[in-house]
């Protein structure tokens, strides 16, 4: 139970030894994420379409299941059998505090958190909290829970103030638990203007640091993870984390080495791209930490194949660079996760066919794309192209923008009401045959990543 701090550039026990962070996200859980359990549009959406169907018991039952059957001991002790020693947990806000009570923090939200540190403390992994979801956003994307698409966070004083209000009941609840190695500020900012990114981190740091002055701090790039564009000096016991999605990795990419979306990859690409974003640790020598990469399988042999040697690719650059990492994600219906929910359980089967709609109409960010709905999303990419050839939104630009408004939003928000209704009727012991499909020992494992990670965990750190 050694508490763990930066020196230089790894990080290191309290003997001095080096502990290289190797791990999984905890994606679907704490902060739920529709292409990992199925749903359209934002959680916060969901829930609300969810207790409109189930009432106020029957939701509470039901949730509170889920979260318990999704992560428990044995999933703790499984990830210790494959080699992993953390877990990087995303945490929506909404456990911890009410939009209608903001400021007011709850203290039962921290029992299904502290339930899931105790479980990989047991098993010798460390844990890293994140804030996924912040008040208001830190971008407009489906994974912050906002309705809205763009970053209020960045708008607003008030939800910095109350991001750093919830920073500080974290910091001042795991104040003296070294089983959790530090606490990631946001996940995947966006802040179009980055002084606003680094003086919230500024004002986090300071607001935590009176509280607790022994954990590490991680601290993601602004656009998504990417960029540290406009970063002072390091800040002391700090980890600074990227994230790497490379072309092939998605769902429909091309070959891999090969051409994806008209872009040649291969190995020294991928480490080139990694080697550019992670400029800013390089030249600061402190530890570099990739708190999210990993590629989404199809089902398909000979695509998967090349996806896992992209993973191994990867993962052994990361090694040379003695990178900690933290793959996404741990468990879903069977795109990303090591561990996956059965096609035959109650969970699948009950809405496979509002998830096929869901792909059909292009909603499914992890398996689908615009190219479902191109009669609606090419006519709109032609008129912005003759209206506004200047207009480039930021984060990703113009198609990105109108996929995010046209299928993240317009498309999706009516499905997660359909999503709901295949839930019509159930009584508590359905709800509670549901949620287990999600349970460990009711679930598949991905037994060539299994492999694939397990021989990564097991690589000595290099000098």
């Amino acid at each position: 139970m050694d508490w763990l701090r930066v020196a230089g550039r790894h990080v290191v026990n309290e003997a001095g030894e080096r502990v290289v962070l190797r791990g999984f996200g905890l994606g679907g859980w704490l902060n739920m994420e529709n292409f990992i359990t199925g749903y359209g549009s934002s959680e916060v959406l969901h829930r609300q379409a969810m207790r409109e169907v189930l009432g106020d018991d029957l939701y509470d039952d039901f949730f509170s299941g889920f979260l318990s059957a999704f992560f428990g001991d044995a999933d703790a002790a499984f990830l210790a059998s494959v080699g992993v020693n953390s877990l990087r947990i995303p945490l929506n806000y909404r456990h911890l505090e009410d939009d209608l009570r903001p400021g007011v923090i709850r203290e039962d939200g921290f029992a299904q958190l502290d339930r899931a540190i105790d479980a990989c403390a047991a098993h010798g992994v460390y844990t890293i909290i994140d804030l996924h979801a912040a008040p208001g956003g830190q971008s407009g994307h489906w994974h912050c829970d906002t309705l809205f698409h763009r970053p209020q966070l960045w708008e607003h004083a008030h939800f910095q103030q109350r991001t750093i209000g919830i920073w500080q009941a974290i910091a001042d609840h795991y104040r003296d638990q070294p089983w959790v190695a530090g606490y990631n500020f946001l996940n995947e900012p966006a802040a179009e203007d980055p002084r606003d990114l680094v003086d919230l981190y500024r004002r986090l740091e300071a607001a935590v640091r009176e509280i607790d002055p022994r954990h590490m701090l991680f601290l993601d790039g602004n656009r998504f993870a990417k960029e540290f564009t406009g970063f002072p000096e390091p800040l002391p016991n700090t980890v600074y984390a990227l994230h790497q999605y490379p072309p092939p990795c998605v769902f429909d990419a091309g070959p891999y080495p090969g051409e994806s979306f008209g872009e040649l990859y291969d190995r020294d690409r991928v480490k080139r791209e990694f080697e550019a974003m992670a400029g800013y640790m390089l030249e600061h020598d402190v530890p570099i930490w990739v708190g999210e990469f990993g590629p989404v399988y199809t089902g398909e042999p000979d695509a998967d194949r090349m996806k896992r040697q992209l993973l191994v690719d990867e993962l052994e650059i990361y090694d040379e660079h003695d990178a900690g990492w933290s793959l996404w994600t741990y468990k879903d219906m069977g795109m990303m996760g090591l561990v996956y929910a059965r096609p035959d359980s109650p969970w699948l089967t009950r809405t496979i066919d509002v998830r096929a709609k869901k792909a059909r109409l292009g909603v499914d960010v992890g398996g689908s794309t615009d190219a479902e709905i191109a009669e609606v999303i090419d006519p709109i990419m032609a008129r912005f192209a003759r209206e506004f050839p200047w207009f480039e939104p930021y984060p990703f630009g113009i198609e990105s923008h109108v996929g995010r408004l046209v299928r993240a939003i317009l498309f999706a928000e009516p499905l997660a009401y359909e999503f709901a209704r295949c839930f019509a009727g159930i009584t508590s012991e359905d709800a509670a045959a549901i949620v287990s499909s999600f349970r460990f020992d009711q679930c598949d494992t991905n037994d060539d990543v299994c492999a694939i990670v397990a021989k990564a965990c097991h690589a000595p750190a290099r000098v």
